[in-house]
């Protein structure tokens, strides 16, 4: 039996109703579930608070090892245990994933932590990579191979290579035979000798893992500089900086300039709670968003991803070098989004040129007045001063020579 939540807004409660056995979504809907566990964990007692993060400690360091099978010792095994019984089951019954088998994500990066969290409580949580024209998927995470940031392995019957300018190409029995009526759009994806275009950007490591990037047409590089020529790929950074849960929305530029700089939006819930926690009096989001502590905050989580990606040879370059907190929470009906929530990057560009400047330009603070539009109808401004932090990057770390690896063939 196939189930679909109601709506975004139900579905916790409509995983809970239904106790699947296997689970289907995006990184987002992960992302979402973890928010609303660690908010509600915040507000409960000091002693359910200690025994949560023990045994979340606990988990963390045993747990995705114990998931891929491997020995994690006598003692931390009943540690484990202890922690299951009285942490990882309730959380797992409170997510409605008591049942699950096998959860599977696509569509987009899923952050390293966020992976790990949920394998680390027994969810065997595994990514997919695939389309409508490749028969739904052609890669797949085997058991004892999921990591956060590949998406698996090709799977029986399917060839993956890597073109030249870092495009993922696939050929298959399952592949699309055309478009319907619609020959022009055939001959743009699908090659005369049955290679089908992805419009991803990726490449396959020494283990035959297959990593996205992000999109081609996306994919940029860094001019002047001290990583002049590196590659910047826009929607990986922003995805790594949205999976710490005070981050709700990023943009990133760098393509064409020296270095990278990023507008990021907070999560209003997240963050509200952090800051009540701390007696933190705000006015509004665009209050709490200019806060000094949430700039430190946010400050933090930049450089936890730039230390991260000064370890992958092909992105180092890419580590964010200032930012700033957006006033406002970028919004569809302002067409800062899509409809699908996905950034609207050259759109906020233009709308934002201010800020886009000021960033580039070495300013501490901006002031911005942007007209916005409220759910029923109506128009306003909502204007601030806005601060301008830089971020602490780190010296490339040197990485093994993947060149090798460009090209795979499912065995």
């Amino acid at each position: 039996m196939v189930n679909c939540p109601e709506s975004s807004a139900t579905v916790t409660i409509d995983l809970k109703e239904v106790g699947p056995t296997y689970y289907f979504a995006p990184p987002r809907v992960f992302e979402g579930l973890l928010t609303s566990v660690m908010i509600r964990m915040e507000d409960a007692g000091a002693i359910k608070r200690r025994m949560f993060h023990y045994f979340m400690s606990v988990a963390q360091r045993v747990g995705p090892a114990r998931m891929d099978g491997k020995p994690i010792g006598f003692g931390n095994s009943i540690l484990y245990v202890l922690g299951d019984l009285l942490v990882y089951g309730p959380l797992r019954n409170n997510l409605g994933m008591s049942r699950v088998r096998v959860a599977y994500t696509a569509g987009e990066a899923i952050g390293p932590d966020l992976f790990s969290f949920y394998r680390s409580i027994g969810i065997n949580l595994k990514q997919l990579y695939g389309s409508t024209e490749t028969a739904v998927f052609v890669c797949l995470q085997p058991d004892n191979q999921a990591r956060a940031d590949t998406v698996g392995i090709p799977i029986a019957g399917v060839e993956i290579k890597v073109a030249e300018n870092g495009e993922i190409l696939v050929k298959s029995p399952g592949l699309l035979k055309e478009y319907f009526k619609n020959p022009t759009a055939t001959a743009e994806v699908l090659s005369a000798d049955g290679w089908y275009h992805t419009s991803d950007a990726g490449f396959l490591d020494a283990h035959g893992h297959l990593k996205i990037i992000d999109r081609v047409k996306d994919v940029g590089r860094i001019r002047g500089g001290a990583n002049d020529g590196a590659m910047f790929a826009p929607k990986y950074v922003e995805n790594k900086l949205k999976f710490f849960p005070h981050i709700k929305e990023v943009v990133a530029y760098g393509d064409g300039r020296e270095k990278v700089c990023v507008m990021i939006n907070i999560d209003f819930d997240a963050v509200g709670n952090w800051a009540e926690r701390r007696n933190l009096p705000y006015a509004g989001y665009t209050d709490l968003a200019q806060k000094p502590e949430v700039y430190q905050l946010i400050k933090e989580c930049v450089e936890k991803v730039n230390a991260d990606l000064s370890v992958d040879v092909l992105l180092a370059g890419s580590q964010v070098s200032r930012f700033l907190v957006l006033h406002k929470e970028l919004d569809a009906d302002d067409g800062e989004l899509t409809r699908t929530n996905k950034v609207r990057r050259g759109f906020i560009a233009e709308k934002y040129d201010v800020l886009v400047d000021a960033l580039y330009g070495g300013k501490t603070s901006q002031f911005i007045e942007t007209q916005v539009k409220f759910e029923d109808g109506r128009t306003g401004s909502v204007s601030a001063t806005l601060r301008i932090d830089d971020a602490k990057t780190f010296a490339p770390v040197k990485a093994p020579d993947q060149s090798g690896a460009k090209l795979a063939r499912a065995a």
